[in-house]
């Protein structure tokens, strides 16, 4: 596919190292010149300096035949006019932007056709909200990821020693909670002065303290499954007081999203530009305490009550002061924390060990880019491990004579090894305008002899991205297949 991506600041970048690894043809407007040489340097693609708004460096950039663009600059205003251009004079098929302000947003004829063209939003900011949600409601689990409307989920988590699952095979896990619908799709251990490797799973496999595993389950389940792997009694501390380092964007919209229940969350907020503490006091609820403050500092932070905090939270744009923070507050007692992390090689470093979670922002979102890349007909992406494994939610289509996967059972399938078939959700309406089916729709872990049938919703586990290929190919209707 051949992708035009506007603007090379950490978000482009992000996501052109993203779709490189997977073949595509990119090219990246900037008007910085030598962060464009840096990219060239480091990834296969092409640079075209210059701004994305006007029509010949589009031009040069390849729009005539372009397949997708993906405007990521810092103003809205220039993506959404990019958008437009590469509708009126190029007629590029897919135009996604990124865009901060709700104004926009929030009027579907001002990103429509007669518009500025735009097929999808991305907000970098919102995706972080969510994300971030999902760890609040479930504060042992490292990552929660949605699929099929919420239906199901991906439950990342360590593994605790006394938990049920520990020391014991995936299979003494099957005999003993037969009425939990889960399945282990992966387990990344920990070895001594290397990365985490990724160990396949089988029924025979053995989980050890300090693995972190995947879960694919019923989203009703997700308790359940955090009490098998990290231990029982996960829910009786739920997160209610939380400190926040940084009144930038994504600080301002978590505290506002959490201040509008103040019987269920205590919220401070530690910001160190005064003139910043007055628009933070202005825009929060009255119940958040906003405090002007260096968030690396420890008298600061003990005179807060640091050791009551259940979750602090490094939100900054500095990721050494992100870190620095999270590694003080874990220290002074903190229960769990999360940083903000920009730098792919520092968020691998730290991820799991003094800093709970090490969460980037582009990571955040680049699934729902993905989703868009993808051939057939996938309905959500998630990346993982730092964008080295994948979670894949695609729908089977066709039937027996023009699919390879409808009607067949799921042992007769040709997938490729390491490829883990999680769960099914059957059910679904067949298109967003169809009607709801009269059933509830219903959550299947297939087993070798489930037959999928049209219209399921089949969600994979791929340790290496690499694999995707083959996975859609499988699940590709042809005319002519018999």
């Amino acid at each position: 596919m051949k992708i035009i991506i506007l603007g090379a600041g950490r978000v482009g970048e992000s996501v052109a190292d993203s779709l490189v690894s997977e073949r595509n043809d990119i090219t990246v407007i900037d008007t910085d010149a030598q962060r464009l040489r840096d990219l060239e340097s480091r990834f296969d693609l092409r640079g075209v300096v210059g701004s994305g708004i006007e029509p010949a460096v589009l031009a040069e950039a390849g729009a005539q035949d372009a397949d997708m663009l993906i405007a990521c600059a810092a103003q809205d205003e220039t993506n959404l006019v990019c958008c437009k251009l590469a509708q009126a004079l190029f007629n590029i098929p897919t135009r996604i932007a990124r865009v901060r302000s709700g104004g926009y947003r929030d009027d579907p004829r001002l990103m429509g056709h007669e518009g500025f063209a735009v097929d999808r939003i991305i907000c970098p900011e919102e995706s972080l909200m969510r994300y971030i949600s999902k760890l609040i409601e479930y504060p042992e689990a490292l990552q929660v990821r949605e699929f099929a409307g919420g239906r199901a989920c991906l439950v990342s988590v360590r593994a605790r020693p006394g938990a049920p699952l520990v020391e014991q095979t995936i299979g003494d896990l099957r005999a003993a909670s037969p009425d939990v619908e889960l399945r282990v799709v992966a387990v990344y251990r920990r070895f001594a002065d290397e990365p985490d490797r990724f160990i396949a799973c089988d029924g025979k496999t053995r989980v050890e303290p300090g693995d972190e595993v995947f879960v694919l389950a019923d989203s009703r389940h997700v308790a359940q499954v955090l009490s098998i792997v990290h231990g029982p009694g996960h829910s009786s501390r739920p997160v209610r007081r939380l400190m926040i380092a940084g009144g930038g964007q994504v600080g301002l919209r978590l505290a506002r999203m959490l201040g509008d229940d103040p019987a269920r969350f205590h919220i401070k907020i530690i910001e160190d530009r005064p003139e910043r503490c007055v628009q933070l006091a202005a825009q929060l609820p009255p119940q958040v305490l906003v405090l002007e403050g260096d968030t690396t500092d420890e008298d600061l932070l003990g005179d807060e009550g640091i050791d009551e905090v259940d979750l602090f939270l490094a939100l900054t744009d500095d990721d050494e002061d992100n870190i620095m923070s999270c590694l003080l507050a874990k220290r002074m007692g903190a229960r769990r924390v999360l940083a903000l992390i920009n730098r792919r090689s520092y968020a691998d470093l730290m991820h799991g060990t003094q800093i709970d979670i090490a969460l980037s922002p582009a990571q955040a979102m680049l699934g729902e880019l993905l989703a868009y890349v993808r051939q057939g007909d996938v309905q959500a992406v998630h990346s993982l491990r730092r964008g080295v494994a994948e979670a894949l939610e695609i729908v089977a289509r066709g039937d027996r004579k023009s699919s390879r996967v409808v009607g067949r059972k799921v042992s007769d399938l040709a997938l490729p090894r390491d490829v883990h078939m999680g769960l099914i959700v059957r059910g679904l309406p067949s298109s967003p305008g169809a009607a709801a089916p009269l059933a509830e729709p219903e959550v299947i872990i297939p087993r070798s002899s489930t037959v999928i049938e049209t219209d399921d919703h089949v969600v994979f586990f791929l340790p290496n991205k690499r694999l995707v290929r083959e996975v859609e190919k499988l699940f590709r209707v042809s005319a002519t297949f018999f």
